[in-house]
């Protein structure tokens, strides 16, 4: 006799001596297995949580985001909504952070996870958001995720993993969501607008006189003015070229004015004489010819990546040394760092106080790509020690092979760098940058996939870099003791 569950009801069905009995193993294996049985009928629905190992990171995320995190800012955005009932928040942020955290950003790849994946299963308590609520949720609350990563960064300061002793900043391109083949240079861009609208003005002046003499052609449902598929997909395509060529021009004239004060500025001038300088420059600016923007994603830019040039964003971080615990998570148009380190070190000096941490670093490590005059003044100010590689040495400049004896009269802030560099505790604290910032991003682009971008436009990158910061925190939480950690701090 044997049980079987049927519509509710429990059978109790005789079975045969050779029914009953497991299969036999294949011929010439004398081993005894387990027994396997995939139609084997459950008496009762089995319990995901018995399935879910009980040090699994889905448990802790789970846990942080249930008892730890204040989901406010995401749950005020729904106080207007109306519609049918969405998905708990809290689900659905379990479900992000969690797929993020292991690699996983496709949205489409989280839903066919919540119905194969038990960890995935167990987040989401048996159900299956699909992938469109997903990707919706994500590109809703881009906004809240700054806050969540303060707290997070709150927590790790909590568990003793911030100590604010050597810091290092860094920039690190992630690619853009948009194609290389989808894209066109500022002088193909004018004459193909041109032709464009040839092609447009063409075919309306054809569609008018087809209209007026064959009217009865379009037929009894139809007004006989629609716009043409063809008509409809070439004016598309003119809108967007004339849109890439205004972004084009206007960056060009942003440049050159921004060049223009800074020249006039540094020369003591006015500033009613600066302004006049920036808006004189900007009326002459034109683009350079092979200034490229793409249609997939306009906000990306051409950068030098790893890969060769492509479509990126220029993304940047403050790490801590102790734990690699990231302070503050930036991303930029820019494709250099040289503009980053003031706003980088603002940033991360803002975000300790939003995270109530006391105290500020003890020493910044940066690479070339931020040294210059004005950064290395205006260091002075905002960061007790920054210490800069330099680079190459320039044409009138004097590094000084052997850091003895007093520092040369008139020595510029970039040969005193050069200098401190070739001392003793210069070399032994500047080796420490790279293993404090290099590993964060190795470990996000392998893990958690971060190299690739899944949203587009400067907000959807920012965000996505932000959440993947914020799961490269929560990971360090974790592999320090976790919650466990938290309660005895």
């Amino acid at each position: 006799m044997t049980s079987v569950l049927a519509d509710d009801r429990l059978f109790e069905v005789e079975l045969s001596e050779a029914e009953a009995r497991p299969p036999a193993a294949p011929a010439g294996e004398s081993k005894t297995f387990r027994r396997y049985d995939q139609s084997q009928q459950f008496l009762v629905p089995p319990s995901l949580d018995d399935w879910l190992d009980e040090d699994d990171e889905a448990r802790f995320v789970s846990e942080v985001v249930e008892n730890l995190l204040d989901l406010s800012p995401v749950y005020r955005s729904y106080e207007s909504a109306s519609g049918a009932p969405p998905y708990d928040p809290r689900m659905m942020l379990k479900l992000l952070v969690f797929a993020y955290a292991t690699g996983v950003t496709s949205s489409r790849e989280v839903e066919r996870r919540c119905k194969r994946d038990i960890a995935f299963r167990w987040l989401a308590a048996n159900e299956a958001p699909d992938y469109r609520s997903l990707a919706r949720f994500r590109r809703r609350h881009l906004d809240a995720l700054a806050p969540l990563f303060l707290q997070v960064l709150g927590l790790c300061a909590k568990a003793g993993l911030v100590r604010l002793g050597r810091v290092a900043l860094d920039g690190t391109k992630l690619d853009a969501n948009a194609s290389r083949h989808k894209a066109m240079s500022y002088d193909h861009i004018c004459p193909k607008i041109d032709e464009l609208q040839a092609e447009v003005d063409a075919m309306l002046a054809e569609a008018e006189a087809i209209d007026e003499a064959e009217d009865e052609a379009f037929g009894p449902d139809r007004r006989g003015d629609e716009v043409a598929p063809e008509l409809r997909r070439r004016e598309s395509r003119l809108e967007k070229l004339r849109q890439a060529k205004e972004a084009i021009e206007q960056e060009a004239r942003d440049r050159a004015e921004a060049a223009a004060r800074d020249e006039a500025e540094a020369a003591g001038e006015p500033e009613d004489e600066v302004t006049a300088a920036g808006s004189a420059a900007a009326k002459k600016a034109k683009p350079k010819p092979s200034a490229q923007r793409s249609f997939t994603d306009p906000e990306a830019r051409m950068m030098k990546t790893n890969h060769g040039f492509d479509y990126a964003y220029n993304a940047q971080a403050v790490v801590d040394e102790t734990h690699q615990v990231v302070l503050a998570a930036e991303v930029t148009q820019d494709a250099t760092d040289i503009h980053q380190l003031v706003p980088m070190v603002e940033k991360a000096a803002e975000n300790l106080e939003a995270a109530r941490i006391s105290g500020s670093p003890k020493t910044m490590l940066v690479d070339a790509g931020y040294c210059s005059e004005d950064n290395l003044e205006a260091a002075e100010d905002l960061i007790p020690d920054l210490l800069a590689a330099t680079g190459r040495q320039r044409h009138g400049e004097k590094f000084q092979k052997t850091p003895r004896g007093p520092i040369p009269k008139g020595a510029t802030r970039r040969e005193k760098m050069a200098r401190r560099l070739r001392t003793k505790k210069g070399r032994a604290d500047y080796a420490r940058r790279k293993v404090i910032v290099e590993p964060a991003f190795g470990q996000v682009k392998v893990r958690q996939h971060a190299g690739k971008l899944r949203l587009r436009g400067l907000a959807g990158a920012q965000g996505e870099w932000t959440l993947h910061m914020l799961c490269h925190n929560l990971r360090k939480l974790r592999n320090a003791g976790g919650t466990a950690t938290l309660a005895l701090a």
